[in-house]
């Protein structure tokens, strides 16, 4: 018995599909940021929410191979109804402060038990449902193939990769889009409902096993994974620190599988045997030639197209070996998405580990020119030997391009990025991808000059030279090189907190302005923000909070809460002085509403670079009692531990 029309039972499939792929993408920034302010550590909270959905992406897709494969239509249907009515249990979504933990341990095992048991099961549900009811489809569309529902399941993904940003965080608050996804879940719940028992109403024929070898789906599925982690990398860390620029390397990412499972036509592999070579040359000889000039600009450009090529072959083939869908649909999904989760697990977990750089890039080139002359030109091809020697010079790139610069004492990678200590003349510098953390003088006459973003004349060097309060206490959130240690007086006390260990360990090892401080000085490893919530009244003179780097802002460290911790632990009369140095976001504008909800004054202070005293130039917002002396040119909107919005502080 046909419940729809086949028309309108399409259009309930495509309906389910596409609300399915867009909660699934949104209830990823909405969770992780939910959770930022109690956990700390912007790095370690995404880096962990993102290991958990694709594992639970993974273990739904199988789910859905499982069920097909061995229950009947009407079985399948009540299974998965009944997993469906469960998941509504949970909603709505709410995820408990409680589960925070209480010192300043690196918190991964509560992160995922709070994802668990906050949206583990609607998560696990909406992961089904792409293979799944594409599985249904088959059985009621007749000669029509599901692969375009596939590629509307992207387009769904794209949109709320663009809509999340641009409109959702930037209008409603983050309890409201909570609310918003769970009434959103509902719906699905009705959709998907409606077309597990239309699809169970007819009988399939038994799944036969898969025409093709697994291990290319899955090869070409982390490839492509691989590739567009690790070109948002390279960009992000290593040519620019933008916001929002990993954002175009996803997008593209997404279109061509949109592409390749639309229809065919759009993957010509001959038009792919002249141009995917020109891609990998490219993306390596730009590798060996980093820093040579072309602007920034030049290499966006540059990466984004060799990036859609590489994605377009990787996912086109995907397209060309899927099996027919009566011959291991679900199968062909499941390797997919191993294959997707592969990728980020290799540049997101072992690559930090085993790598000092980031290699992950050509490396992922190289796999891509293996199954490029394998699949596109075959191990016969006569030409087999100059495709070899292209592998060679993307080597010799990948060699030329991360071997030790001159002058580098220490280049090493872990969690939170890469850093690398340099030597340039008289001067020693720390940087984090391509962000400077700080720099000394060798010269011990010189070596105890405020230097970088902390010379004399920035805001930081104002507040901490004019202060004459005796046996002075200033507490600061990130270390770099422990720079403003350089102010400490005699009986003075600087409490520094650092997230980052390896930044603890240069910062002694390296550099000698925790050393040579005349200060009492302590260093306390974790979040800044949650060692001082879970800590006594420090009674600091000064606060100063400087734990940005270029486009990763910990945006828990300026909303209205955070502002009220840090005076919890000032004296009275005492100074928050804010580092808001940033190319590309407004952040004066952010701590300017902060101070104006608690009635505070914000004096922005802006200095000058000079460059024989090695001091760059510098913004800060000096946070204390008394009412506004100035109004800055733009003003943001109030951030609280519910609401932020980076592009509403774009420049």
């Amino acid at each position: 018995m046909q419940i729809l029309r086949p028309a309108a039972g399409r259009l309930l499939y495509a309906s389910a599909i596409f609300l399915s792929s867009a909660l699934l993408f949104l209830s990823q920034p909405m969770l992780a940021k939910a959770m930022l302010p109690w956990f700390g550590g912007a790095a370690g909270v995404w880096t962990t929410c993102m290991l958990f959905f694709q594992c639970v992406l993974l273990a739904g897709y199988l789910y859905a191979h499982l069920l097909t494969r061995y229950l009947t239509g009407r079985v399948q249907a009540a299974v998965h109804v009944a997993l469906l009515v469960a998941s509504v249990l949970v909603l709505p979504l709410n995820p408990s402060a409680g589960a925070a933990p209480g010192g300043v341990e690196h918190p991964i095992w509560r992160i995922l038990g709070l994802l668990a048991t906050t949206v583990g099961l609607p998560y696990f549900v909406l992961s089904t449902t792409g293979p799944l009811v594409q599985a249904w489809y088959t059985g009621t569309s007749g000669d029509r193939p599901p692969y375009r529902l596939f590629a509307l399941s992207n387009l769904a993904s794209l949109a709320a990769l663009l809509a999340y940003p641009l409109g959702i965080e930037r209008f409603v608050s983050g309890k409201r889009q909570l609310v918003g996804w769970s009434a959103a879940y509902l719906v699905f719940v009705l959709l998907v409902g409606a077309a597990a028992l239309r699809g169970g109403s007819v009988e399939r024929p038994e799944e036969k096993g898969p025409a093709r070898r697994p291990a290319l789906w899955i090869a070409l599925a982390a490839c492509g994974s691989a590739l567009w982690l690790a070109v948002a990398n390279h960009l992000s860390q290593e040519v620019a620190a933008i916001p929002f620029l990993w954002v175009l390397p996803l997008g593209l990412y997404l279109v061509s599988f949109i592409l390749c499972f639309d229809r065919d036509g759009w993957y010509r592999p001959r038009l792919y045997r002249w141009i995917l070579p020109a891609a990998w040359g490219a993306m390596g000889l730009r590798l060996a030639l980093r820093g040579s000039g072309g602007g920034f600009q030049w290499e966006l450009l540059l990466f984004s197209a060799a990036l859609l090529v590489c994605c377009m072959f990787c996912h086109g083939e995907l397209a060309r070996m899927k099996p027919a869908p009566h011959q291991g649909l679900t199968f062909f999904y499941l390797m997919i998405a191993a294959g997707g989760a592969l990728g980020a697990v290799l540049v997101g977990l072992v690559a930090p580990r085993i790598f000092n750089s980031y290699l992950e890039l050509p490396v992922a080139i190289a796999g891509c020119v293996i199954l490029g002359l394998v699949l596109l030109y075959g191990y016969s091809s006569p030409k087999h030997l100059i495709r070899l020697g292209l592998v060679a010079a993307l080597a010799f790139a990948a060699a030329t391009h991360f071997r030790t610069s001159g002058g580098s004492l220490l280049k090493e990678r872990n969690f939170y990025g890469t850093l690398q200590v340099i030597d340039s003349g008289s001067v020693r510098a720390l940087y984090n991808g391509t962000i400077l953390h700080g720099l000394q003088f060798l010269p011990e006459e010189r070596s105890r000059l405020g230097t970088a973003y902390y010379g004399p004349q920035s805001g930081v060097g104002l507040v901490l030279q004019s202060r004459q309060t005796p046996n002075q206490r200033v507490g600061v959130i990130g270390l770099g090189v422990g720079t403003v240690a350089t102010y400490g007086r005699s009986g003075d006390y600087y409490r520094f907190y650092e997230l980052n260990p390896d930044v603890i360990r240069v910062a002694y090892s390296y550099f000698r302005f925790l050393r040579e401080s005349k200060a009492k000085t302590e260093v306390v490893a974790g979040d800044g923000r949650l060692a001082l919530e879970n800590e006594p009244a420090q009674n600091f003179d000064v606060l100063v909070v400087d734990a940005f780097s270029g486009d990763s802002v910990p945006v828990h460290l300026l909303t209205r809460q955070a502002f009220e911790t840090y005076f919890r632990h000032l004296r009275p009369g005492g100074i928050v002085a804010v580092h808001v140095t940033n190319k590309y976001l407004d952040l004066a504008s952010v701590v300017q509403a902060a101070a104006a909800a608690l009635g505070k004054r914000a004096l922005f202070v802006h200095s000058p670079a000079d460059g024989p005293s090695g001091v760059h130039e510098a913004d800060w917002s000096l946070v204390s009692d008394g009412s506004p002396a100035e109004r800055l040119p733009r003003k943001a909107r109030l951030w609280t531990d519910d609401y932020s919005n980076l592009f509403q502080i774009l420049k």
